[in-house]
């Protein structure tokens, strides 16, 4: 996940979540309560660890991004 971001500046969620399935395997991801296929915690727990406040969450679209300057404190973002 980080070296795609430091790629393409941008991650989708979606995008990432399949590609951890094809690359890595079922123990990696999860279906969530709403059914959809989603990332598994430790991965995320390890991409944040790796990421530190360098990067950002889009709740609205759904993606990580580098963070900028005009972003505000914290990890998510509206």
């Amino acid at each position: 996940m980080v070296a795609e971001l430091d790629r393409v500046h941008w991650l989708d969620q979606e995008s990432a979540v399949w590609s951890i399935k094809q690359q890595f395997g079922d123990r990696f991801v999860y279906d969530n309560a709403n059914g959809n296929l989603a990332i598994g915690k430790d991965v995320l727990k390890a991409f944040r660890k790796l990421t530190g406040d360098s990067v950002v969450w889009e709740r609205g679209s759904r993606t990580w991004r580098k963070r900028a300057d005009y972003d505000t404190a914290g990890r998510q973002q509206d």
